[in-house]
């Protein structure tokens, strides 16, 4: 096993059989010591955050490869805070990536940006919104045409994934709220596994915003609420 990529909230590994390994940290994004998942840089540490995490990126990477859809989950181990997944090529530069956000309620960034046009807490019909994953230049918005224009991903490729992006993230929203919780926004990432756009990174209360009765779930505490 080697170290090949040291990351805000999980460092990666590589494994003899060609799989590879993420080891999940107790990191969390945020800003003056409050969880974001908008945030691009580590605000916090919260002891059992990394397990908390996994627990939830196990139970929705099983229910989506049970529905069909392309994940790189292998499998995990809650004890050693590990997920073994399959090897994927990133869209753009290496070890950076892009990231699609799926928005159903006018919350953090976008409430920020557009907040002349709407009030929090507003309806969205699955937007989705796409950054580049790039620290130095705060994780900026990318245009769909731009990524193509820059060779950064293939007309189709973006097409597959905002597709993608809105199924997954209904398919976790349907889930939510079977369970009395609302999803207001969720980040997700996609690359190249054998040749197809497949879902990849993690599916936890660090990358999305959960309500319930009006208030937001502390991640922590979301797994609770999820795996009872």
């Amino acid at each position: 096993m080697k170290l090949v990529y040291k990351g805000k909230t999980k460092d990666v590994y590589s494994l003899e059989n060609g799989n590879y390994m993420l080891k999940l940290k107790d990191d969390m994004t945020g800003k003056d010591g409050k969880f974001d998942p908008g945030e691009n840089a580590v605000g916090l540490t919260v002891e059992g955050a990394g397990r908390e995490g996994l627990k939830l990126s196990r139970y929705y990477f099983e229910k989506l490869n049970a529905a069909g859809f392309a994940t790189h989950y292998v499998d995990s181990n809650i004890d050693e805070v590990t997920m073994t997944i399959r090897p994927a090529t990133l869209f753009g530069k290496a070890g950076k990536g892009v990231e699609f956000i799926c928005r159903f309620r006018a919350v953090g960034s976008f409430l920020r940006r557009y907040g002349d046009y709407c009030s929090e807490g507003d309806k969205l019909d699955a937007f989705v919104e796409i950054t580049l994953k790039d620290d130095a230049r705060l994780d900026p918005p990318i245009t769909e045409s731009a990524l193509r224009m820059l060779g950064i991903m293939t007309e189709t490729q973006v097409e597959e994934a905002i597709n993608l992006t809105k199924q997954i993230c209904t398919f976790i929203k349907d889930d939510l709220e079977a369970k009395g919780l609302e999803l207001f926004d969720i980040k997700l990432e996609f690359g190249m596994v054998d040749g197809k756009v497949t879902l990849i990174d993690e599916i936890s209360g660090g990358n999305m915003r959960v309500y319930k009765d009006g208030k937001i779930v502390d991640p922590m505490g979301l797994g609770n609420l999820i795996l009872r």
